[in-house]
């Protein structure tokens, strides 16, 4: 099945790539994919899906595992190099992408089911700024099929069943490599050339537990590009057993010529985080980082006028203040409402100065920020200020408490557990779903809104 990628691509992919293209980010917003579902599928290969979906689903948990160590056998490098080797241990990541199939699977075949838009966004950014490339899907093809037949059988998988999932993988393996291919050409480079050697200029301890680094070009390159505030970038780091591990850090400023900034929390757990550990206790100022061009589908529209509303919970606090920034500095009119929980506010990373920012907006522009810390509050961050649309509360986020913009555009970010608490308050707060776009920190690529 899906011998013939070579031979099917070449319909799918663009001729020409500008290179001299500044960069996506001369949008205004994040690029999002082009969807054909038109006869995604046969009627016969839907009437298969449908009645497969519940075997597949049952099974989902032994599919992944089988999937991921039989492509690792055959391509170590892909754990080595490229797959977060944390999430795999402790099988975050092997759930994600298999469920992503599945999920993909569901949209296709059930009427009126939500757009499957917003899943491929995100998974596409993600594979670009990992430096994905057409001949990686194959790899996966191959495995993740014969991972399906090994757990479930001969007997279950028929000619006509292994048919009709190789269609629903091509279709979404032939969409996400037409968008990241428009992707690398925004960026005006070749597909998967997105790595860069970046410089730390400063490094900044923001909390206990969490770093920023700012970062320029290394001489001799051409200076850091510009993004859509809210995105991220991929670092990598060479381990002391030699893998060249990859992770995703939001930029936490605005755009600025030449320079970024990411900041870092160290991950404390059964593993600990590798690369947050290796940059926490070894990269000084003036060591040089490998990054890739700057990717993310959760990206403020800076070509609107709308409301924002910024909600975020500890460390997912990053791309948001990124958007604060922007929005300070070149929309200072347009309403902004930060609302923004964290655990002990004389330990909380990033609070002052999302406070001192909000503070310097003008009065008229409505805008205004509430902050909740659920263990300790022995010192109020905004006292300094003396401003009633500054305000610092011990417990835990209440959305619902607050009286949001009908019209407002609403970006979360945070854990699993707490955009699920956060969407529910949304919901009863009367925002529409349209209006809430929502970025993960976990490799649950197939989480889709409103789940």
């Amino acid at each position: 099945m899906g011998e013939q990628l070579a031979e099917r691509s070449a319909t799918w992919l663009h001729p020409a790539i500008t290179k001299d293209f500044p960069m996506s980010v001369a949008l205004t917003a994040a690029r999002r994919p082009q969807l054909d579902l038109e006869g995604a599928l046969t009627l016969a290969q839907e009437t298969v899906i449908r009645d497969t979906l519940p075997l597949v689903g049952a099974h989902i948990e032994e599919i992944a595992p089988t999937f991921y160590r039989r492509m690792f056998a055959a391509h170590p490098e892909l754990l080595r190099d490229t797959f977060n080797r944390g999430n795999q241990a402790q099988g975050v990541q092997q759930k994600a992408l298999a469920s992503s199939v599945a999920t993909y699977a569901t949209l296709l075949v059930t009427p009126d089911a939500p757009s499957p838009r917003e899943l491929l966004g995100r998974i596409g950014h993600k594979h670009a700024s990992l430096g994905i490339t057409e001949d990686q899907y194959e790899i996966v093809h191959e495995h993740l099929m014969a991972a399906i037949v090994e757990v479930l059988g001969t007997d279950a998988v028929t000619a006509e069943v292994a048919d009709a999932w190789d269609a629903v993988y091509w279709h979404m393996a032939r969409t996400l490599i037409a968008f990241e291919t428009d992707l690398y050409a925004d960026a005006g480079v070749e597909p998967g050339d997105v790595f860069r050697t970046a410089v730390v200029a400063r490094r900044v301890e923001e909390s206990s537990t969490v770093v920023s680094f700012e970062l320029v070009a290394a001489e001799g390159e051409e200076p850091l590009r510009g993004f859509v505030p809210g995105q991220y970038i991929s670092v990598g780091v060479r381990l002391p057993d030699g893998a060249r591990q990859l992770r995703q850090y939001s930029l936490s400023s605005a755009p600025a010529e030449g320079r970024w900034r990411i900041t870092v929390r160290r991950e404390q757990g059964e593993p600990d985080g590798e690369v947050s550990t290796h940059l926490h206790r070894t990269v000084r100022e003036g060591d040089q980082l490998e990054v890739t061009l700057p990717y993310g589908d959760l990206a403020l529209d800076t070509a609107s006028s709308d409301p924002v509303v910024l909600v975020s919970a500890g460390i997912g606090v990053t791309p948001l203040l990124g958007m604060l920034h922007h929005l300070a500095a070149e929309q200072r009119d347009r309403q902004v409402i930060v609302l923004h929980g964290d655990g002990d506010a004389a330990d909380s990373a990033l609070v002052h100065e999302l406070v001192d920012t909000v503070a310097e907006l003008p009065a008229h522009s409505g805008s205004r920020l509430h902050l909740w810390f659920s263990r300790s509050m022995a010192s109020d961050p905004c006292a300094a200020h003396q401003d009633d649309r500054l305000a610092a509360r011990e417990g835990r986020l209440q959305i619902t408490a607050e009286h949001l913009p009908e019209a407002a555009e609403v970006y979360l970010c945070g854990s699993h557990g707490f955009l699920q608490g956060a969407r529910q308050q949304l919901a009863e707060a009367g925002i529409p779903e349209e209006r809430v776009h929502v970025e993960l920190f976990a490799p649950n690529d197939w989480l889709l809104p409103g789940r």
